[in-house]
């Protein structure tokens, strides 16, 4: 690990202490500070998928409801065949 220098004000390093004194999983400001940068971090990566599977999906919206549309009607076709009485 690598030790680096961070200013805090003070209700920020009040609340830290709050929350070590009654924690067993976090025995340290530091470990409480890193647990909460890596979930910070974790959550702004999955946010950035999210936007970019979302521009990907207002990109090809068209084409992924032809397919779904195309998928559905082979899933229906097979269900036909195989269940002589099926409505769909």
């Amino acid at each position: 690990m690598k030790t680096i220098a961070v200013t805090i004000d003070e209700a920020t390093l009040k609340l830290l202490d709050e929350l070590t004194d009654g924690s067993p999983r976090l025995r340290s400001r530091s470990a409480l500070v890193r647990t909460a940068l890596r979930e910070f971090a974790e959550r702004e990566r999955r946010r950035e998928i999210e936007a970019k599977d979302g521009e990907l999906f207002r990109k090809h919206r068209k084409r992924l409801a032809r397919q779904a549309r195309l998928l559905i009607s082979e899933q229906a076709r097979i269900l036909r065949r195989r269940i002589p009485n099926f409505c769909g």
